[in-house]
């Protein structure tokens, strides 16, 4: 089944499998896929070890990388590809920083972002993965980064609330809420295509919950 999508944004929780399913799509669009540089960032190790002292910068430095790349594939797309795949949204920013920094802080924070996401261009096709607390666990400890070994499941647990709050209006994209929780498609090639084959029906606008 082709995929009748052009711009398409993966998100979920810490360990959801973002970066392998916005991967898979992309090579069925015969594009490459927008992955954020996360071990850019140089404040994010700090952060999990002392998140007080390192939000501000760490928030503000992901918010510069997401813009810059973003705006750049959105450039390109009308010279080079017309597809682009995500593994987040712009939006990211704001909702992590919202959960992280105080009050104060997050004012100014909030004034940068509104500069920078106006007029950005929202996704067809916004898909959000919830494995659940067991499986998200397990692909966390999988994938063997260090400084996310112990992070609090309170933690993870405000993240998917906070895009709950989100995502509850459509905003003019397709979002579909997706339970993985029975799915390895991270390494079984089935699971993947049963996935691929639902995000590629044709939705309409609207949000929708969704079990492959």
């Amino acid at each position: 089944m082709s995929i009748p999508y052009r711009h398409i944004a993966i998100e979920g929780g810490i360990g959801a499998g973002k970066s392998t399913l916005a991967t898979a799509l992309a090579e069925r669009l015969g594009t490459e896929p927008l992955l954020e540089p996360f071990a850019d960032n140089p404040f994010l190790e700090q952060f999990y070890l002392d998140p007080e002292r390192y939000a501000f910068p760490v928030e503000l430095s992901f918010l510069a990388q997401r813009y810059k790349q973003v705006k750049a594939a959105l450039s390109a797309r009308t010279l080079f590809r017309d597809a682009l795949v995500a593994d987040y949204v712009f939006a990211k920013s704001d909702l992590f920083a919202k959960i992280t920094l105080p009050k104060t802080e997050y004012a100014l924070f909030r004034n940068l972002y509104e500069v920078m996401a106006d007029g950005m261009t929202k996704p067809e096709l916004i898909v959000y993965l919830r494995p659940g607390e067991a499986r998200q666990r397990a692909q966390i400890e999988a994938r063997g980064r260090s400084y996310e070994q112990d992070i609090d499941i309170d933690y993870l647990r405000n993240i998917e609330t906070a895009y709950e709050k989100h995502f509850k209006a459509a905003r003019g994209s397709r979002v579909l809420w997706v339970d993985t929780s029975e799915l390895d498609f991270v390494a079984n090639p089935d699971d993947l295509e049963r996935l691929v084959d639902v995000l590629s029906q044709p939705w309409k606008v609207g949000v929708h919950k969704v079990t492959p």
